[in-house]
């Protein structure tokens, strides 16, 4: 794609990155076939290929944003479907995520936008307020038919029946290897997942302890960035990565680390990010160091190995999450490790299409998130799956809302496969109770 940005805008290192980006597209459109948004609606400037045409126009001329563009760029999931489909390798995460940075900074949105975006930027990052809003949300939920707008109905439906309680393997510590110390490793432990599903980190704890890794859990973590990154929120998203990587960086320099381990492939795509967040800043190297360690918790146990354990005749739908699949390429190993540990594995047909959930997608853009989910859901169910595994917990939530099939994290099912806990939502079913342990 030819461009035209002058001299002055090309020494912005955030413009040249844009110009590189937007040279690199052919306009093939071969990533329409692929768009979540441009299968359900049809409009050309809710493909990859028309959002480039509205970012290029809009940042090559310097203008503001206006709303018209905002609507299309706001409609993108950030699934990046676009960026495994597309044959040139065009970077579209890099230049949505800066077009959103413009549109903050440059676009001024609706009062009611505002305070919602403000609402979840101050509460989802942060545990302790996260919990405390879904216990609010549980009073309010039989009232979510009489709010007026639909993202305010949406963010009362998300709150679950159930709020665990909360785990103490979330706090700083360290826990040993059962047995032979082989790896040591720092566990992020995240943020909405440390409200709505504490067992997963339990889970990973459990399953990196007894395969040899001394866990770390580091203290001075704050989110990932991941949800204000998103919202063109760039000051509020570096100040949490920055937390984040003097912590895990002082835990390279001291004792080591293996391998950073995410089990929440949202964040993983972030983190894996870091050295080109920060590659013009004092921490560029830090950052870059903490970026190379990072691995999904399913990448780090399909390169040490897990051992074959006997068929379990249970019928598993893997349902891939976008960040996992498309944000880091890890595609082979979650399917690996279930067939190893003796699940019987399926996936649902349009596998590569996100389920609608993307962050904070499903509050702001709900009635796309909706059409999405209920695609997904009967993808699912038309394996006739005994549980659904992912390993994101946006996807955990949003397809566990829609279904009474049970839907677990990955890292839960190859845990109790080794004799962790059963799963949560399995414990009726017949089979949940017949693996035997694995010493």
């Amino acid at each position: 794609m030819q461009t035209s940005f002058s001299e002055q805008q090309l020494k912005d290192p955030s413009l040249q990155r844009a110009n590189e980006i937007l040279r690199s597209c052919v306009h093939c459109g071969l990533c329409t076939a692929t768009c979540p948004t441009y299968q359900l609606l049809g409009d050309e400037l809710d493909s990859p290929r028309g959002r480039i045409y509205l970012m290029k126009d809009m940042l090559e001329n310097g203008r503001p944003a206006d709303a018209a563009t905002v609507k299309h760029i706001d409609r993108c999931l950030s699934c990046l479907a676009c960026m495994t489909t597309c044959p040139s390798g065009v970077h579209y995460m890099h230049l949505v995520d800066y077009t959103r940075q413009y549109i903050e900074e440059t676009y001024r949105r609706p009062l009611t936008d505002r305070l919602l975006r403000w609402l979840l930027k101050e509460i989802i990052p942060y545990p302790r307020r996260f919990r405390l809003s879904l216990l609010g949300a549980r009073i309010g939920k039989g009232l979510s038919g009489l709010m007026p707008d639909a993202r305010l109905r949406a963010m009362l439906e998300m709150a679950p029946d159930h709020i665990p309680p909360v785990s103490r393997d979330d706090d700083p510590q360290e826990f040993s290897a059962i047995g032979k110390q082989r790896w040591r490793v720092v566990l992020m432990t995240g943020c909405a997942q440390k409200a709505l599903r504490t067992n997963i980190n339990e889970a990973t704890v459990r399953l990196l302890r007894r395969v040899g890794c001394d866990v770390v859990v580091s203290g001075g973590v704050l989110c990932c960035g991941a949800l204000t990154h998103h919202m063109g929120k760039v000051r509020d998203s570096h100040r949490q990565a920055e937390a984040s990587i003097r912590a895990w960086s002082e835990e390279v320099a001291g004792d080591g680390v293996d391998a950073i381990i995410i089990n929440a492939s949202g964040c993983g795509t972030t983190v894996k990010d870091y050295g080109y967040m920060f590659r013009n800043s004092e921490l560029a190297e830090q950052a870059k160091a903490v970026s190379e360690r990072a691995l999904d918790i399913t990448e780090f146990l399909d390169r040490i190995g897990m051992p074959q354990l006997q068929p379990k005749g249970i019928r598993v739908t893997y349902h891939a999450a976008c960040s996992l699949q498309h944000g880091q390429s890890v595609k082979s190993a979650p399917r690996n490790l279930l067939c190893k540990a003796g699940f019987k594995i399926n996936e649902p047909v349009d596998s590569h299409l996100c389920c609608g959930s993307a962050g904070t997608y499903n509050l702001l853009q709900p009635e796309l998130s909706a059409r999405l989910k209920q695609r997904k859901i009967k993808a699912i169910e038309q394996r006739k799956p005994d549980v659904v595994a992912s390993g994101n917990i946006g996807c955990i939530m949003q397809i566990g809302a829609g279904t009474n099939v049970p839907v677990v994290h990955t890292v839960e099912l190859l845990d109790w496969a080794m004799g962790g806990e059963v799963p949560p939502g399995m414990d009726n079913l017949a089979f949940a109770h017949s693996v035997p342990p694995v010493n």
